[in-house]
């Protein structure tokens, strides 16, 4: 169970510490910065996102005084550096002597230099001052005692995951030939013999940009892939320069995993950086804001194939970019750190070190908060390294699940497209509504992709999988036919990778192994319910289910199907496998009461039966067989938890009943 991952050069035990910014800051605080990271325990910082411009304010000519000092500086207090390539976003210069390089709007608004990240990564210009960049960060810093990791670029697609201009119009026909080599072959992929648009050559093919009616959804889907590969293919090149130069240096990206990003096929990243690394903020807004960081905190876990990965960026209170920004609560910082740690972290960082005084996040916290060190959010800050060091031996421990959750990008993007039966669907929300069940009964759930071998788990649920190739179809199948319990929902089965209808009868690619057959939708209207035979609820989704060879597990108790199947369930095979069908959108009572009945079937249980809904218990296994307990305590009151073993936070021995206070953490090295 050896991390099979690179890990930051000289950082050891758990990696704890932010961006640092220090091009905003003068010398003398730059100075105190270095005194106040030695109080709180810090061991990494990523140093020089937004630099460009001061490392190279006219073209050409460079400024390197305040970076080397820093990084010695950082080299001599023992502190290691994640290294930028500063190309996060292009100095006005740039901009301005080429503005052929500025990102375009579906709708052809020229995006403009003032903000961040105003680049299209197709323009070749842009590549090749990036790259060139790149090379002399390279080749000032490779040596550096300092430098452990190199950070490429920053957040890539945050701000703009498609480009429309001329020049992502040329890269998507090189991409568009790359996948199908002839005009023939898009054409029959496109179905563009529908609505006049065959096309004669890769020539006459244009991004999706504004028209007048419904773009063709297999020319989105593709412009989806295309728009995720190229940037890739951005940061592919800016590595690429950093393995010629700095081949002993490891390199990652920031990805942005979670509920609400949507545009980037993480998993077919992972193979491409040495480890992950992922920024997650809570939604203000979500008054169970846990489940969703939990949610991508296993999600980032999956992309990393299981291995340790970090968190790059969270926040320690309150950010600056939603509608209303919400202050975190008491022990929510330590909490919302150790929970990502559960799930495999093996480091812990933050945006930003020191809270900036201007700029358009002044009022995004950070570790060393405008009020200094007389504040709750300080002591926080130093209170969570002395609890990380404390965790070190976790480090390199490993999560073990029996439940996978699959997850799909094109899915998510094909499922939401236009010219649907209801354009109510939300991808992400269906993901976390089939997450929120598990966490509330206690269960264990590994996020995995359509092309992870699925049959060593026993309970496997696959929201929404829309677009479904043979071959991924099939390992669902197998997972069944091994002795699990798959889950298959409305909306599944219906595509495959053009966007073309499984005929034959819904869900399509997986009618046999549901034995099922749909012959028409019943979409639900806004505020529309109905009811199953349970007595629950549901919304959104009917459809008129045959059953053809499953057994109705649920069936519409009224609404125009009453009486037909609303949850089905067929035995597969010969190892008491079986797939389920969820033929509706059940409310959240009635979908927890259904995941309690399957993960039943399939023999899964909760991590520590018995908790609070509240309170979230998640194990760590070490490769000498050791046992690490995360216990978090989301609750208002105690609570108690039956464990043995010695608690690694206090110090102290757990001993049968374990109280852990209101919004309290407990780590046990279990007996």
């Amino acid at each position: 169970m050896t991390a099979a991952r690179p890990w930051p050069l000289g950082v050891e035990g758990i990696a704890y510490g932010g961006d640092y910014n220090p091009e905003q800051w003068p010398r003398e605080v730059r100075l105190e910065d270095i005194e106040l990271m030695r109080e709180a325990g810090v061991n990494l910082l990523s140093v020089a996102i937004f630099s460009w411009a001061m490392l190279e304010p006219r073209e050409g000519e460079y400024d390197f005084a305040w970076l080397d000092e820093v990084m010695d500086n950082l080299a001599d207090a023992g502190i290691k550096v994640a290294l930028a390539t500063a190309t996060a976003s292009p100095p006005p210069w740039l901009t301005r002597r080429h503005p052929e390089i500025l990102p375009v709007t579906e709708d052809g608004t020229v995006l403009s230099q003032g903000g961040r990240q105003a680049y299209a990564v197709s323009a070749p210009l842009l590549r090749q001052y990036a790259t060139k960049m790149t090379r002399v960060m390279a080749e000032r810093y490779g040596d550096h005692p300092a430098l452990a990791l190199w950070h490429v670029d920053n957040e890539l697609g945050c701000h703009v995951p498609h480009d429309y201009s001329d020049h992502a119009a040329a890269a998507f026909r090189r991409w568009l030939e790359a996948r199908y080599e002839t005009i023939e072959a898009l054409n029959e992929a496109w179905g563009t013999a529908f609505w006049s648009q065959r096309y004669d050559s890769f020539e006459e093919i244009f991004p999706p940009r504004v028209a007048p009616t419904y773009a063709n959804p297999s020319q989105q889907l593709d412009f989806a892939r295309y728009s995720s590969d190229e940037l890739l293919t951005h940061y592919r090149a800016l590595r690429d320069v950093l393995r010629e130069v700095t081949p002993h240096i490891p390199a990652t990206t920031n990805f942005m995993l979670s509920s609400a990003t949507k545009w980037m096929d993480y998993f077919s990243w992972s193979k491409d950086v040495d480890l992950v690394a992922n920024d997650h903020y809570l939604i203000a807004a979500d008054p169970r804001g846990q489940i969703e960081l939990a949610f991508a905190a296993d999600l980032s876990r999956g992309v990393a194939g299981g291995d340790p990965w970090l968190i790059m960026e969270h926040s320690t209170s309150a950010v600056n970019w939603q509608p209303r920004n919400r202050t975190k609560g008491r022990g929510e910082m330590l909490r919302n750190s150790l929970s990502h740690v559960a799930r495999g972290a093996d480091g812990v960082m933050f945006f930003q070190w020191r809270q900036s005084k201007a700029g358009a996040e002044k009022f995004h916290s950070a570790m060393v908060p405008h009020g200094g060190r007389d504040t709750d959010v300080w002591r926080g800050t130093v209170g969570l390294g002395r609890a990380l060091e404390s965790l070190a031996e976790v480090r390199g421990s490993r999560v073990l699940n029996r439940v996978a959750l699959v997850m799909d990008y094109p899915s998510w993007w094909g499922s939401e497209l236009d010219s649907h039966p209801t354009q109510a669907l939300r991808y992400s929300e269906e993901m976390l509504r089939w997450y929120t069940a598990l966490w509330d009964l206690g269960i264990g759930v590994d996020i995995v992709s359509t092309s992870t071998d699925l049959t060593g788990y026993e309970l496997v649920i696959a929201p929404t999988l829309y677009t479904v190739s043979a071959p991924e179809a099939e390992r669902l199948a197998e997972a069944a036919r091994a002795g699990a319990q798959v889950v298959i929902t409305f909306f599944s089965g219906i595509v495959d990778e053009n966007d073309h209808i499984h005929l034959g009868g819904y869900p399509g690619a997986f009618r046999d192994l549901l034995g099922v057959r749909t012959e028409e939708f019943y979409a639900l209207q806004e505020h529309e319910i109905l009811h199953l035979d349970d007595g629950t609820a549901a919304d959104m989704w009917s459809e008129k289910t045959h059953l053809e060879g499953a057994e109705a597990v649920r069936t519409w108790a009224d609404g125009p199907l009453h009486g037909w199947p609303a949850v089905t369930r067929h035995v597969v095979g010969e190892e008491g496998g079986a797939a389920w069908y969820v033929a509706a959108r059940p409310a959240a009572d009635g979908l927890e009461t259904l995941v309690e009945e399957i993960a039943s079937a399939a023999g899964v249980e909760p991590a520590v039966p018995g908790l609070h809904r509240d309170v979230e218990a998640v194990r760590r296994f070490a490769e000498d067989g050791t046992t690490y307990l995360f216990v978090l305590n989301h609750s208002d009151r105690d609570q108690v938890v039956q464990v043995s073993g010695q608690e690694l936070l206090r110090g102290t021995e757990a001993d049968g009943a374990h109280t852990v206070p209101a919004g309290a953490v407990a780590v046990i090295r279990e007996s």
